[in-house]
């Protein structure tokens, strides 16, 4: 506390909060990069602010002084959280207006943050450390997601937490051919790629990308623009750790004596590790625990009563290195995989669609030892999903979700709903299919795609990019192209010297692989892009051949697709609703939903239709069959038709005067037909002619300037006919009178 107060003594004129702070600033794309220290959280290891526009977000690193409570892997935890307040915001719900659980979007922008700065702590780390950024105001322009990576770079690289930083990000858009950084939200509504990069100065270690069918070309060339600035922020960055970063402290190390860990290698090679880690992923699985046990059983044995406590994890730790190294060599120098295919060879690929009866739409994807059911169902428009976070407030009619079930990796856990990992696979493969999915205009349905894992053994997420298309074609969704997707992966010598790309990676190639880069396009271009590293990054050069050998890999899945629905279904399933879509003036959408939505609410009861009408006019309506949607059509049309002169109708008398009858036209239209006009001869009273009730021809022969209708029934009536009825009528009395 001493310490706190004489701070504060050596410069009065400033508050506490701000005695300590430091401000730099950085030009990126023509607007100022701020970040800024010493100003809030000052308790955590590392905390700074960092400003772009009017978004700022706080990027907070804590770490704990020993060994955490996870042993067998770095408990990293990384939390984004969005704060309405930041936008000006008040959380929808009318009960609940404490914000809780994250948005999806949130989820994804944690995931964003996590996948760049993990791979550059040691992972024999076994400190806790929780990285956390807050999202502070958000301009509606400049988005969180890259400037968070560089609040969290920047808060692990000034505190005193070993890290091997810093790292930044930044975003990538084309419009109209032209390279853009940090596009804002406008300039992303006409840009065709939304690409964020992440990276140290010279290296790229995270890609998440959606594109409108994007060239390979244009991919690179973001990815060399996207580095320069990415290298600049490093740079910012390194320069603020040079002015205020602490002193690295001394991580806990899940580690052996050296020579213990020498035995560990030693006793696996021996006992045939090597071999145990080639064939299916059930022979790998078996094979390799029946090595790792009797290694364990071997060490033991050597190592006496000199035992250390975290023996069984350490263990652990070391034998994956040894099969990971075993790995990287056998590719390196001989080209030979765990499955023994060739570096750019497809696994065996069978397509099916229909297995479902009553769903819209269905299709399985197996692609070796993996397989994703996915289904496609059709709703009303206004079966849309609501988004209403911090950043954006939107109705969304294309939905996919991604679902990973123990059972598909042969394992016991308790489903408690998605993840980080579901909800990010299903967000990349909806990314991967939102440039083909039909516009509203063509296709007015709500669709929802739900992508079932029913088996695993690498990329999951592009099966299910290939099994949506599938389902979507069955389903009958008029999309513009069909999309595939492939998993690249990369082994890499420890100098970066040599590397290898292998297409279509399977569990154990991603588990001891380099990379995982996931790339989904038509054949027209890329769609999504996703990668993550376990090493500090890869460059260009690198990211140029597995994309380059990814296109190639992707060409042959979409063939073997099609071999099976060359074309989307001309017909939907007999069991899909039927959408009509109409327009009406918007001036009319009152008439149509009546007072207190009464009328709808009748038009909906009695036709067992769904009606979504939209503020420019725009109607659809739902139904299960098309009887009930045509006359619910009709009725709409009757309630917001205009009635002009010359016009004819079929009506009820609604109403009888003593001069002449109401006659409703159209739902709450009604028109007066004067006694003058009832008929051609001179009528005495109204109801000699017509009664409440009856059903009427009549031709609208007058507006006048307070929009009354008036109507004649004799009209349309020949006065021929007219004189041939009077008579009729006339002998009809006489007869009656006379009794004949």
């Amino acid at each position: 506390m001493k310490r706190y107060l004489d701070l504060y003594k050596k410069d009065e004129s400033k508050p506490y909060s701000m005695i300590n702070k430091k401000t730099w600033t950085l030009d990126v794309a023509g607007r100022d990069l701020i970040i800024e220290s010493g100003w809030w959280a000052k308790q955590a290891n590392g905390s700074v602010t960092v400003r772009y526009g009017d978004t700022q977000v706080m990027g907070t690193a804590v770490m704990s002084k020993g060994m955490g409570f996870a042993r067998s892997y770095f408990p990293l935890m990384v939390d984004y959280e969005e704060k309405y307040y930041a936008a000006g915001k008040i959380k929808g719900s009318r009960f609940i207006k404490r914000e809780g659980r994250p948005s999806d979007e949130a989820v994804l922008t944690g995931r964003v943050v996590d996948r760049t700065i993990r791979p550059l702590f040691n992972g024999r780390m076994r400190n806790d450390v929780q990285v956390t950024v807050s999202a502070q105001s958000f301009d509606g322009e400049n988005d969180p997601d890259t400037l968070s990576v560089i609040a969290a770079s920047t808060a692990l690289s000034v505190s005193d937490i070993p890290w091997g930083g810093p790292v930044a990000s930044v975003r990538v858009g084309i419009i109209d051919g032209e390279i853009i950084i940090n596009p804002i939200k406008s300039d992303l509504e006409k840009s065709t790629l939304n690409l964020v990069l992440a990276g140290t100065g010279k290296m790229i270690n995270m890609v998440e990308a959606g594109a409108n069918e994007v060239s390979d070309e244009d991919i690179i060339r973001a990815f060399e623009a996207g580095q320069k600035v990415i290298s600049e922020i490093s740079d910012f960055i390194g320069k603020i750790r040079q002015e205020i970063g602490k002193e690295k402290s001394e991580p806990f190390l899940m580690q052996l004596e050296e020579s213990q860990e020498n035995i560990i290698r030693k006793k696996a090679l021996e006992l045939g590790l090597e071999e145990a880690l080639y064939g299916t992923k059930i022979e790998i699985k078996e094979k390799t625990n029946i090595v790792k046990e009797a290694t364990k059983e071997a060490a033991l044995i050597a190592f006496g009563d000199n035992v250390p406590e975290l023996f069984n994890d350490a263990f652990e730790l070391v034998f994956d290195e040894v099969a990971d190294d075993i790995v990287h060599e056998n590719i390196l120098r001989f080209d030979k995989r765990p499955d023994k295919r060739e570096l750019a060879e497809i696994r065996q690929i069978t397509c099916e669609v229909g297995v479902l009866e009553r769903p819209h739409g269905s299709g399985v994807f197996t692609r070796g030892e993996t397989q994703v059911l996915n289904v496609t169902t059709l709703g009303a428009p206004g079966d849309h999903q609501i988004i209403d976070t911090m950043e954006v407030d939107i109705k969304k009619h294309y939905i996919h979700h991604y679902n990973f079930p123990a059972y598909c990796v042969g394992e016991i856990r308790p489903n408690r709903g998605p993840g980080r990992r579901e909800i990010g696979h299903g967000a990349l493969a909806e990314k991967a299919l939102v440039p083909v999915i039909p516009t509203r205009e063509d296709f007015p349905y709500t669709v929802l795609l739900v992508s079932e894992v029913m088996e695993s053994n690498g990329s999951s997420s592009m099966a299910s990019v290939c099994g949506s298309t599938l389902s979507l074609m069955h389903a009958g969704v008029p999309i513009i192209r069909p999309v595939s997707g492939i998993a690249m992966g990369m082994i890499t010598s420890k100098d970066k010297s040599e590397f290898k790309i292998l297409s279509d990676i399977q569990g154990a190639e991603d588990h001891y692989g380099d990379m995982d880069l996931k790339v989904a396009g038509s054949e027209k271009g890329i769609t999504a892009l996703q990668m993550d590293v376990k090493l500090d990054g890869v460059t260009i050069e690198m990211l140029t051949s597995a994309i380059k050998q990814a296109n190639v890999g992707r060409a042959h899945i979409l063939g073997e697709m099609l071999k099976t629905i060359p074309e989307v279904n001309s017909e939907l399933s007999k069991y899909a609703p039927r959408i009509i879509s109409m327009k009406i003036d918007p001036e009319k959408i009152r008439d149509v939903i009546g007072k207190g939505g009464e009328t709808i609410n009748k038009i909906i009861e009695e036709t067992n239709a769904s009606i979504d009408i939209e503020d420019d006019g725009s109607v659809f309506i739902t139904a299960p069959d098309g009887d009930g949607g045509e006359r619910a059509q009709q009725w709409i049309i009757n309630l917001t038709k205009t009635v002009e002169v010359g016009e004819t109708y079929e009506g009820r008398v609604v109403r009888i005067m003593d001069f002449g009858a109401f006659v409703e036209l159209l739902p709450g239209q009604d028109g007066l037909v004067h006694i003058s006009e009832l008929e051609h001869r001179r009528v005495e009273k109204v109801t000699d002619v017509i009664k409440e009730g009856d059903i009427v021809k009549v031709r609208v022969i007058e507006i006048d300037n307070k929009g009354r209708i008036n109507l004649s029934r004799k009209a349309l009536i020949k006065k021929e006919d007219q004189s041939k009825t009077v008579v009729k009528d006339i002998q009809k009395d006489l007869e009656d009178e006379l009794g004949l």
